[in-house]
């Protein structure tokens, strides 16, 4: 292995090392047998790992649902506080009423992230209100017919 380009390689991890063996001279005299004789190795395959794991059990559900969360976040940091109860099994309902139109759509974007990284639901109830249920909570409700000549985009 003299090529500087394959041993880059090889320590990038982009290529695998070929290993040289010492063969006994026995061998080394004898002729290459021919490509028809020698069967191809099949691919070789890394055990996999399925992504979707099962929820880990300090999410179960709770015996009972003794608490709602309620956030009016003002700057995007405050994300935080919004992903630690979600990840705790703790509904989140969430007032972007007091936060700029792009830092709200951004605060927007991570909570559909996180809930659905979490397998919850996000749910618009007003136009700057959403409501983050984690899985073992049900949400029941009539769903709104959307009003003609009502824009509905997330933060209208």
């Amino acid at each position: 292995m003299t090529n500087p380009l394959r041993k880059t390689m090889v320590y990038l991890g982009l290529a695998d090392e070929e290993v040289e063996y010492d063969a006994p001279a026995e061998q080394r005299a004898q002729p290459a047998p021919s490509v028809a004789a020698v069967p191809a190795p099949g691919p070789q395959r890394a055990p996999v790992t399925p992504l979707r794991r099962p929820a880990p059990t300090r999410n179960a559900a709770p015996a009972d649902m003794n608490e709602i969360l309620t956030v009016h976040p003002r700057h995007y940091k405050d994300a935080q506080v919004i992903a630690e109860s979600f990840r705790e099994g703790i509904p989140v309902i969430i007032n972007l009423s007091q936060m700029t139109e792009s830092e709200a759509r951004r605060l927007v974007d991570f909570a559909s992230g996180l809930s659905q990284g979490l397998y919850g639901k996000i749910e618009r109830v007003t136009s700057k209100v959403f409501l983050l249920s984690p899985a073992h909570v049900a949400v029941s409700g009539e769903q709104a017919e959307p009003e003609p000549g009502v824009d509905a985009s997330f933060l209208s």
